[in-house]
């Protein structure tokens, strides 16, 4: 069942989303190398519940952390760990909150250190793909012309492996709601898109091959052939003429830039 949201229930989820933002955006501020993606997610966590919100994955379908943070070939729900991040790493961080009765999600990927030009090109065409995605969740439009757009960008002019285990979806009271959202599909199929409705498009793009696999942890989905994978996210409300984007990378891409440990590719 598909729950459209009134303009009040839309601005509690618009607090929501942008307190997850800014999480991301204290996680810019002290990723370096050295650090473990324990300690990110420690910190995410503390920023959160100071800010009178809960972490919505942590115990989540038995997920035990605040954040899903997944490096170089884990293309998303990594398993944070004492491992030391190292310069040239990618790390996908995915967050959401917990608050006022609603779900906000976002996710972004960063650099360590200097990374190749390939590596680079993967992190801009993920992020255009999830922006491309965004300009046809529009009201009249369907879930498929989303799904086309960020496909054709990503994978039929860049080449790149689109992940098709994974899917964007409806958020709200529940952080998985209907309708789901691939990053693939054919213009003009799924679900019609009405004013009101709230959805977490997200990219998950390969370097390489689209196939994926999955750890013995039962959560971190790896790349088939070992190539890195990007990730971005916007929870975004679907309104007449233009989509609302609810979440926002603006402090995030501030503290990418001032961070002299991020690698800021845009």
């Amino acid at each position: 069942m598909i729950y459209y949201k009134t303009t009040a229930e839309v601005e509690l989820m618009r607090e929501s989303a942008l307190l997850v933002s800014k999480t991301l955006a204290t996680v810019a501020r002290a990723l370096k190398p050295g650090i473990s993606t324990l300690e990110i997610d420690a910190l995410a966590e503390k920023f959160i519940t100071e800010n009178n919100a809960k972490p919505s994955f942590k115990n989540y379908k038995g997920f035990p952390f605040t954040c899903c943070i997944s490096v170089n070939d884990a293309v998303v729900h990594g398993f944070p760990n004492d491992v030391a991040l190292k310069e040239g790493d990618i790390v996908s961080v995915d967050v959401g909150v917990y608050k006022n009765g609603f779900h906000g999600d976002s996710a972004y990927t960063f650099a360590l250190g200097a990374i190749n030009e390939d590596v680079q090109r993967l992190m801009r065409v993920t992020k255009q793909s999830l922006y491309l995605g965004i300009e046809k969740a529009v009201a009249g439009n369907r879930v498929g012309d989303i799904s086309f757009a960020i496909q054709e960008f990503a994978e039929r002019k860049h080449k790149y492996g689109v992940v098709r285990e994974l899917v964007g979806h409806g958020l709200g009271k529940s952080l998985h709601e209907d309708p789901q959202v691939p990053n693939y599909g054919k213009r003009g199929s799924g679900a019609k898109l009405h004013d009101g409705l709230v959805i977490a498009i997200e990219p998950m793009i390969n370097m390489g091959v689209k196939e994926v696999w999955y750890e013995e942890d039962g959560w971190t989905v790896k790349t088939k052939d070992g190539k890195p994978a990007a990730h971005y996210e916007h929870t975004v409300c679907i309104r007449r003429g233009k989509a609302d984007i609810l979440s926002s990378f603006e402090e995030i891409e501030l503290e990418e830039k001032n961070n002299p440990h991020l690698f800021y590719a845009y």
